[in-house]
């Protein structure tokens, strides 16, 4: 048997394992590798090696890693928690995407925060003792033997059709299906987070366990940074910010449905104006399509039958007619309403449409889930030989977009669902090699995302990297080529024949209270001086002698069109400087004597204590100019 390492074809005797493979094939680093990789799959170092293939170690620095590593650590976890608590039973213990958790049923013992650091401390009592992980293949009656005391764990164990196996280190059993890593010791660097409940597999009819977080690192300066991260996230929390900076607010009376303040008006509003304005640049067409729709509509969009418990019905003249979840079918009726030659497309359609949709009450969170809210949409019909340049000049958009922020991002090509779907296959694979060609041909690198599509077609998901590094999802690109077939939408071609159009959905914010959501944890509520709902304090030293001066700046700032206030509250200066530090103004402007009398003026930026004097034309042509480029 051979196997390709390294672009070298090397023979692999008959019980091989990874472990053998080390020593004797020359790769550096030996004491980081964690498993090996076989035509794709994932191997612990101890297992032989069964076919021939492409086959690599898996290092501390592979994107693997992370999630190897975490998933030992719930292993360690619940070693950990059985010494302490031997009458605790175990369901699920999977890595995510944010480290680890395990959902344990402790009996009739509760379960708080303080009681994380006695489990970290026998966590790493058996880190240190370095017991190696065991894989054994069991039959289905072994496992059943083996779990017989453990409910959740036999629940699972009748339903597995695949092989069983299980892992052993030291006294502790899981039931698994790896690869883990050689041995304990591995799990060195690590954070039990936090405690929460947890239905028994999402079932709130069932039974609820504890939920207990954590997270894992290989150094303790990575460890330490993610902790830096999540404390500097704490911060960040734009519902904490949305209401200390008076942005918006959320009631009781509607949840899931925001109350925008004043203040937070102006960032909706500076955002969407800008974004518009940007739009129209990219030969957009601005339309508003009706909130409340029959249903008749929604059954041939396909929402009746795949969205419907996420949609608001009511009846009409004892017709059933929903509130819109998305805007899609409401551009292709306006599509529909006029006839398209060959020569007219693409036609871009673009639509601040707001909708509204049944999102579960627990789910809701902030700005982030809500049940109402205003997409960024827009729909674009275009011939099949334009659908890479639109694709293309999409990309682009979202790239300019995305960097005016600071945002970096990456793509996931998101692929067919498994069961709902609307549509031929057949359609479904030229789509998705239609979005993979146009990422290759922009040069821009992509993940696949299996079985995360819309139910109507294949799509581009962004996912954006904020400040403190977390990713967010945002934007998408969706390629449709069933509504159309659906809605029977044509354009004449040059041989006066009818075709249909391919249409493209797009949002790059995906909506806007969304993407103002991640804006304010982003900026940490310091937002850029274009984007600020205040974006200039004026403080005048002694109000009986520099208030009318003061007052004066303030009007001419105004008719510049920049958003200005006057703080001259009966407080010592120092007190005001702080308030606007507090509040997170852009500039601060302190006006005395000499700024009243050589029309000066003396600026502080957020977050510095350097006061800087120049005259008050050349501050306007400053902050003029930062404002324009969006700086």
């Amino acid at each position: 048997m051979e196997i390709k390492f390294n672009n070298q074809l090397i023979k692999v005797n008959e019980g091989e394992n990874g472990f053998n493979l080390i020593k004797r094939l020359e790769v550096p680093n030996k004491a980081d590798i964690l498993v090996y990789k076989l035509n794709g799959e994932l191997y612990d170092l101890s297992s032989p090696l069964k076919d021939g293939g492409d086959f690599s170690f898996v290092t501390k620095d592979d994107p693997e890693a992370f999630t190897i590593l975490n998933h030992d650590s719930a292993h360690l976890m619940a070693q950990a928690i059985l010494s302490l608590y031997p009458h605790a039973k175990f369901g699920i213990g999977p890595a995510i995407n944010e480290g680890f958790y395990y959902d344990i049923d402790f009996g009739n013992i509760t379960i708080n925060d303080g009681d994380l650091a006695a489990i970290e401390k026998k966590m790493a009592e058996f880190s240190k003792a370095d017991f190696p992980l065991s894989l054994k293949i069991v039959s289905k009656q072994e496992a059943l033997e083996l779990f017989k005391h453990n409910e959740y764990k036999v629940e699972l164990i009748k339903e597995i059709t695949e092989r069983i196996s299980v892992y052993t280190q030291g006294d502790f059993v899981d039931l698994c299906y790896g690869p883990h890593m050689p041995s304990t010791r591995y799990v060195k660097h690590f954070k039990l987070l936090s405690l929460a409940g947890a239905y028994w597999r999402g079932d709130s009819s069932r039974k609820q366990l504890t939920r207990i977080y954590g997270v894992s690192f290989f150094t303790k300066e990575a460890l330490d940074a993610h902790l830096h991260n999540l404390e500097e996230a704490k911060k960040r929390d734009h519902r904490k910010l949305g209401k200390e900076l008076g942005l918006f607010m959320l009631s009781e009376y509607g949840p899931g449905f925001p109350f925008w303040l004043e203040k937070g008006m102006v960032l909706y509003h500076e955002l969407e104006h800008w974004w518009i304005n940007k739009q129209r640049e990219a030969g957009y067409e601005f339309i508003k399509t009706p909130t409340l729709l029959s249903r008749d509509l929604w059954e041939i969009s396909g929402h009746w039958a795949n969205y419907r418990d996420n949609m608001y019905t009511t009846k009409i003249d004892e017709k059933d007619y929903a509130v819109k979840p998305m805007n899609c079918p409401g551009s292709i009726l306006i599509y529909n309403n006029g006839l398209h030659s060959y020569k007219d497309l693409p036609i871009r359609l673009a639509e601040h449409g707001n909708v509204h949709r049944h999102e579960a009450s627990g789910a809701l969170n902030g700005l982030f889930r809500v049940r109402n809210f205003t997409q960024d949409d827009a729909h674009i019909f275009c011939r099949k030989d334009q659908l890479q340049s639109e694709i293309k000049r999409l990309l682009k958009l979202y790239d300019e977009v995305y960097k005016t922020f600071n945002l970096s991002y990456h793509i996931e090509l998101s692929t067919r669902p498994e069961n709902k779907y609307i549509g031929d296959i057949k359609i479904w694979n030229e789509s998705e090699k239609a979005l993979a060609k146009a990422c290759v041909a922009s040069g821009i690198p992509f993940k696949i995302n299996e079985g995360d599509g819309a139910f109507y077609g294949p799509k581009l998901d962004f996912k954006l990297k904020d400040s403190i590094g977390r990713i967010w999802q945002c934007g998408t690109i969706q390629l449709d080529m069933n509504l159309p077939e659906r809605f029977d939408m044509s354009y004449i071609d040059s041989n006066n024949q009818k075709v249909r159009p391919i249409m493209l959905h797009r949002a790059v914010f995906g909506s806007i209270e969304r993407f103002i959501g991640i804006l304010i944890e982003h900026y940490a509520g310091a937002f850029p001086l274009w984007f600020s709902p205040l974006q200039i304090s004026v403080l005048p030293v002694n109000n009986e002698a520099h208030l009318n001066h003061s007052k004066k700046v303030v009007k001419k700032l105004e008719k510049l069109g920049l958003r200005v206030e006057l703080n001259s509250a009966n407080e010592k200066l120092g007190y005001r400087l702080r308030q606007t530090q507090i509040n997170k103004v852009p500039y601060t402007l302190v006006i005395g004597d000499k700024e009243k009398d050589d029309n000066l003026v003396t600026y502080r930026k957020f977050g510095s204590d350097k006061q800087i004097t120049v005259p008050y034309k050349d501050f306007v042509k400053m902050i003029i100019n930062e404002i324009k480029n969006k700086a």
